[in-house]
């Protein structure tokens, strides 16, 4: 299921959010990369590439498939812990823990979680998700673009991701994520783009958490 598609559009930027949970990277990826010289192909690199990245905030752009696109900043700790704090004006929040994706409506004072397992998000997410074993290269077209798509045939519930990579000797594993799109299994597609990529930062793990709007006297979550 798709976290993100799965609420309802009180205005047109609701599609959107509830797409971006659906897109969960691995979270299983936290080894050191290997250099990419020594990848035998460019799914290898990939993911090199992701498992290169211990820490990440970008500025992000999301669109559903209706074309309504929000914005704000994603930050990425691994394993398993992603924000997407939107801009001004759209008063949502999505948190992964590690565990679980939570999508948090200030305005309806309503949260909503799914295991990070059963959103397409989970190649980026998930420990157990294997992108080597399920992921696939789409042709590009560029040699300077990869492109993965991710998905369990045996789990089509799970979704679709596909992520875009494109060459730069500065990012983990020498390949840079710059977009994904996601499609869950009601055939609801998101595409999320990065920009401002900064790695290896400092993230502490309070980020990932959230105020209950349930519970106006209750803790951070």
């Amino acid at each position: 299921m798709n976290i993100l598609t799965t609420i309802s559009v009180r205005k047109p930027l609701r599609g959107a959010m509830a797409a971006a949970l659906a897109l969960a990277v691995p979270a299983a990826l936290t080894i050191p990369a290997a250099p990419v010289a020594a990848a035998a192909d460019p799914l290898d690199q990939a993911v090199a590439a992701l498992r290169g990245i211990s820490t990440m905030r970008a500025d992000f752009t999301q669109t559903d498939r209706t074309g309504s696109t929000v914005s704000g900043e994603l930050t990425l700790k691994r394993p398993g812990k992603i924000r997407f704090e939107y801009a001004k004006g759209v008063n949502m929040l999505v948190v992964s823990n590690g565990k679980s994706l939570t999508l948090i409506d200030y305005d309806v004072q309503q949260v909503q979680r799914w295991p990070i397992s059963n959103s397409p998000l989970g190649a980026l997410l998930d420990p157990n998700r294997d992108v080597k074993r399920y992921g696939k290269l789409m042709p590009t077209g560029n040699p300077d673009v990869v492109s993965v798509e991710v998905r369990d045939p045996k789990k089509p519930e799970y979704g679709t991701i596909t992520m875009i990579f494109v060459k730069d000797a500065g990012a983990p594993g020498g390949l840079e994520l710059v977009s994904w799109v996601a499609l869950d299994a009601q055939n609801q597609r998101t595409t999320v783009r990065l920009s401002n990529q900064r790695y290896g930062i400092s993230v502490p793990d309070s980020t990932f958490t959230y105020r209950d709007p349930r519970r106006t006297t209750r803790r951070p979550t």
